[in-house]
C-alpha cells in the first residue's frame, strides 16, 4: 500500500517538477527523462536482484516482434510525456488532469474492443457518462480536448500494448527507454550544435534535469511493487489520487481557470469515475466471497472424506 501511494503521490507532484524546469523546452526535457531513465534503470538492474539482470534484456532483444511491440510502446509513452510537459508549461494542467482522470474508463474501452473483455452494466454506464463529459467540453469549448483525449489514449494504448508484452517493470521501461535513446541523443546534439542546449549552462537546471530520470523510474517500480501485491480494485481507487493531485495543483497553486462549465464537465468524468469505481469493489467483494466458499466446501468436502 505504502509503496502504491507513493508512486501516485509521486505523479500527481510531478507538476511543481517540470514547472522547476520550465525554462526548458519541452523536447529538450523528454530528451533528458529518457537518457537518464536509462543511465538509471542500468544501475538498478545491475544491482538489484529483483530487477532480473542483464540476461533478460538481452533475451528480449533478440526477440523481433517483441523489440517491435516495445518500440511502439517507447513511442507511445515518449509522446505522452511531451504532451504532459507541453501541458504544464502551457498552463493546461487542468485539461491534463482530465486525460488522466478518463484513462482508466479509456481502458476499460478498450480492453472490450480489442481484447473481446465484456462491459458489465455498471462500467458501460460509467463509459457512456464519461463520453458525456467530453462531449460536453467540446461543446463548451467547439473544439476536442484534444491534450486530455490524447494524454488518455496513448497511455490507454501503452497499458494494452503492454500487457501483450511478456517482460517485467524495470527490463521493459530499460529497452524503451534504449529505443528512443538514439533520437534523444540525436536532439541533444542539434541543440548543442545551434548553441541551444539547456543543460551545462550553470543554472538550477543542471542538477534538476538528471532528478528526471529517477521521477520516471522510481513511481514505476513503486507501483509494480503495490500492483502485484494488492488487490485490483484498491489499485483501481488509488490511480484517481494523481490526476486529484494535478488538479489541486492546477486550481489552486497555478491558478488556472475554472469556471462552471469547466465544473460541470468534471463533475460528469467523476460521476463515471465512483460509479466504475462502486462496480470494481461490488465485483472484487464478490470474487472474494466465490473463494471463500469454495474454500469451505473444500475443507467440509475433506472432513466429510476422513
Amino acid at each position: 500500500m505504502l509503496a502504491a501511494l507513493a508512486a501516485f503521490c509521486i505523479w500527481g507532484l510531478a507538476p511543481l517538477y517540470f514547472r522547476a524546469i520550465g525554462s526548458v523546452p519541452p523536447f529538450e526535457i523528454v530528451a533528458h527523462r529518457v537518457l537518464w531513465s536509462a543511465l538509471f534503470l542500468a544501475v538498478l538492474i545491475a544491482l538489484l536482484p529483483f530487477a532480473g539482470g542483464f540476461g533478460r534484456v538481452r533475451s528480449v532483444l533478440v526477440q523481433p516482434k517483441l523489440l517491435g511491440l516495445l518500440t511502439i510502446t517507447a513511442l507511445l509513452t515518449s509522446s505522452n510525456w511531451l504532451v504532459f510537459i507541453w501541458a504544464v508549461d502551457a498552463e493546461r494542467l487542468l485539461e491534463a488532469s482530465l486525460g488522466y482522470f478518463i484513462n482508466p474508463l479509456v481502458s476499460v474501452a478498450l480492453g472490450a474492443i480489442f481484447l473481446g473483455e465484456r462491459l458489465r452494466p455498471l462500467q458501460a454506464a460509467a463509459v457512456a457518462i464519461a463520453f458525456a463529459g467530453v462531449g460536453w467540453r467540446v461543446w463548451q469549448l467547439g473544439t476536442l480536448p484534444w491534450i486530455a483525449l490524447f494524454l488518455a489514449g496513448t497511455f490507454g494504448l501503452y497499458g494494452l500494448l503492454r500487457k501483450r508484452a511478456p517482460i517485467e517493470a524495470a527490463s521493459g521501461l530499460f529497452i524503451e527507454t534504449l529505443l528512443v535513446a538514439p533520437l534523444a541523443l540525436g536532439w541533444l546534439a542539434w541543440l548543442a550544435y545551434r548553441g541551444d542546449f539547456s543543460f551545462g549552462s550553470g543554472a538550477h537546471t543542471d542538477w534538476l534535469l538528471p532528478l528526471s530520470g529517477i521521477i520516471t523510474a522510481v513511481p514505476l517500480m513503486l507501483f509494480a511493487i503495490g500492483a502485484r501485491r494488492l488487490p485490483l480494485a484498491t489499485v483501481g481507487f488509488l490511480q484517481y489520487l494523481a490526476p486529484s493531485i494535478n488538479f489541486v495543483i492546477a486550481v489552486w497553486l497555478f491558478r488556472e481557470p475554472f469556471d462552471a462549465a469547466q465544473f460541470i464537465g468534471f463533475l460528469l468524468i467523476w460521476t463515471a469515475l465512483a460509479i466504475y469505481s462502486a462496480d470494481m469493489l461490488h465485483a472484487a467483494r464478490g470474487r472474494h466471497a466465490a473463494e471463500a466458499g469454495r474454500a469451505s466446501a473444500e475443507t467440509s468436502a475433506r472432513s466429510d472424506s476422513r
